[in-house]
């Protein structure tokens, strides 16, 4: 399963328990991608298709997505690291991470 790759066996736990829903978004999926192509990180070439697969859901990037990670502080420099604090933020989620920038936020947090 996509889960148990490289997570914390709490980390591992929560997104396979079918009890939990697992969203992946957007901008996850952009960071995957060009990770892929600069040869730092490996994923399968039919990403979004093992993912849906494996029962996660997509969490598309919409327009109040962007004004929110527009108008976060600039704890984390990356500005998808900040859609990804907006979208936690505005639907309630959990972020999974071993990103220790997250933690400046007020954003609930799963460490990968």
């Amino acid at each position: 399963m996509v889960a148990d790759r490289g997570l914390t066996p709490g980390a591992g736990s929560a997104i396979a328990d079918p009890a939990n829903e697992v969203f992946v978004s957007a901008a996850a999926g952009r960071e995957v991608s060009t990770k892929k192509a600069l040869g730092k990180l490996r994923a399968p070439d039919d990403l979004a298709f093992q993912l849906d697969q494996n029962g996660f859901r997509s969490l598309l990037i919409s327009i109040v997505h962007g004004v929110a990670a527009g108008s976060l502080p600039r704890h984390h420099e990356d500005p998808f690291g900040r859609m990804l604090v907006a979208q936690a933020l505005l639907e309630h989620l959990r972020i999974v991470t071993s990103d220790s920038h997250y933690a400046a936020y007020a954003v609930e947090l799963l460490d990968a």
